[in-house]
């Protein structure tokens, strides 16, 4: 099996498929921010939500329903800035998860990936990244809404958690992020052989 990628490029590809699962692995996830409710544990993703009040109509009381769900429409999220950072967020990880796919194939399938693809490919990534670590900035803008201030004690605000914290999602999102932004940018341009020049 011939590969278009030199060692460099091999570790390029490896790397890219980590930072890019990652970054999706992080944004798919609500646990983004954590927090009490009730009593309950409570988390909040970009999209999603773990633990939310509903109503008993048989004892007429709100109650904790402890299971994780997507918000009903995109209008649903609880901020503007949550849904702005949702769709940058989710361009970037599509964008990430594109180069390290073409990048495996660049393992197996001789002369797809030259020096200058190799670049470009790296430029996407690098774009991809700063989308997602613009998504991972919005996102302690929207920690005024009235959902997270319940969940927080009514203590939060922009940029202020008050008794909730940060949960392991939103690290691993933005890790996924700076590994592309920084390493996979680089190695790319290592990463592809030079093309053979065939005389005609």
């Amino acid at each position: 099996m011939a590969s278009s990628l030199t060692c460099t490029g091999v570790i390029w590809a490896l790397l890219s498929l980590l930072c890019a699962a990652a970054s999706c692995v992080g944004f798919f996830m609500p646990y983004w921010l954590l927090g009490i409710q009730m009593d309950k544990p409570v988390s909040f993703g970009t999209f999603r939500r773990c633990s939310y009040p509903v109503r008993d109509e048989d004892s007429q009381t709100t109650v904790m329903l402890e299971q994780c769900g997507r918000y009903a429409s995109f209008h649903g999220i609880p901020s503007l800035e949550w849904r702005i950072c949702t769709v940058v967020t989710g361009v970037g990880c599509g964008l990430l998860l594109l180069v390290a796919l073409t990048a495996l194939m660049g393992c197996c399938i001789s002369d797809l990936i030259s020096r200058t693809i190799g670049r470009v490919a790296g430029g996407i990534q690098f774009v991809g990244g700063l989308l997602i670590g613009s998504g991972c900035a919005l996102y302690p803008l929207g920690w005024d809404s009235e959902e997270v201030q319940q969940t927080c004690n009514n203590s939060s605000d922009q940029f202020q958690l008050g008794s909730c914290q940060i949960g392991w999602a939103y690290y691993c999102t933005g890790a996924g992020a700076a590994g592309a932004m920084l390493l996979c940018t680089w190695l790319s341009c290592f990463a592809g052989k030079k093309q053979k020049q065939y005389p005609y």
